[in-house]
């Protein structure tokens, strides 16, 4: 087995808030991306827990809130090892999208 994928974010909106917009955001940002499935999304206190379905493989993994940071770690499959670069950049635009305190 692989290393998992692991991409940290940081942020300033305090753990709430940003617990509440990770909720909105997984749902939302796999609709936008076709290849995309979200099979289980389940959230254990601070911990969210995640299974997804890309290009037919399954990728697991959890996202750990904290006050000032996020931590996302995605175990991906063989056959989606080639596609991990991309994926963390497509974590840390979206996630950074989803983080951003609004005016």
């Amino acid at each position: 087995m692989s290393a998992p994928l692991v991409v940290s974010l940081p942020h300033r909106l305090g753990r709430e808030e940003a617990i509440r917009r990770l909720k909105e955001g997984l749902t939302r940002a796999a609709s936008s991306v076709p290849v995309l499935k979200v099979d289980e999304e389940r959230w254990e206190e601070d911990r969210m827990i995640f299974r997804v379905r890309a290009l037919g493989q399954a990728v697991s993994g959890h996202v750990d809130v904290a006050d000032d940071h996020v931590r996302v770690e995605v175990m991906l499959p063989w056959l989606l090892q080639r596609f991990a670069q991309a994926a963390q950049a497509a974590i840390k635009n979206r996630g950074n999208l989803l983080l951003t305190k609004r005016s």
